[in-house]
């Protein structure tokens, strides 16, 4: 099939998806938010090579992305805002490597993020506004030599930046506000 986009957005009464989702192989956007009962991907979303956006925004339900998302190594936008079940983001995520854009706003279960973050050397914007839960970020961000925006606007638990953001030479936008917890800024984002 030559399906390229495919849209279920607010088909809030889709609970799964078919395994046979793997055999769009010319798939480059697949849109499912609003599918606010959607708990899981199938696995076979690994098959998906040419996917280059999938927008899970508002999947409420959705508690974990399959380990085979580090698969999709086409993939430049990755949408999990407000998937508010959503606990931790698997160590694969760092395998897609051509990811531009990871939007985690309003994860409000998500407590740390995977060291392997620091993989995603193409990553321009991480956008984990309202992540209330997250207390760190891993000193491999420093690593995210592209990136050009990170919004940690209501952190609410967020304490402190690693000492290596000063690493992120790229950095135009960086958004702390409403970081209650937040006591000092590094030397080094001199």
């Amino acid at each position: 099939m030559a399906l390229q986009e495919l849209n279920l957005s607010r088909c809030s009464e889709l609970k799964e998806l078919p395994t046979s989702i793997g055999h769009l192989m010319a798939l480059q956007e697949l849109n499912l938010s609003w599918c606010s009962k959607l708990k899981e991907l199938p696995t076979s979303i690994d098959q998906l090579t040419a996917l280059q956006r999938l927008n899970l925004s508002q999947c409420f339900e959705l508690k974990e992305l399959p380990t085979s998302i580090g698969q999709l190594t086409t993939l430049q936008k990755l949408n999990l805002s407000h998937c508010s079940e959503l606990k931790e983001l698997l160590t694969s995520i760092g395998q897609l490597t051509a990811l531009q854009k990871l939007d985690l706003s309003k994860c409000s279960q998500l407590k740390e993020l995977p060291t392997s973050i620091g993989h995603l050397m193409a990553l321009q914007e991480l956008n984990l506004s309202r992540c209330s839960e997250l207390k760190e970020l891993p000193t491999s961000i420093d690593q995210l030599t592209a990136l050009q925006e990170l919004n940690l606007s209501w952190c609410s638990k967020l304490k402190e930046l690693p000492t290596s953001i000063d690493q992120l030479t790229a950095l135009q936008k960086l958004n702390l506000s409403q970081c209650f917890e937040l006591k000092e800024l590094p030397t080094s984002i001199g």
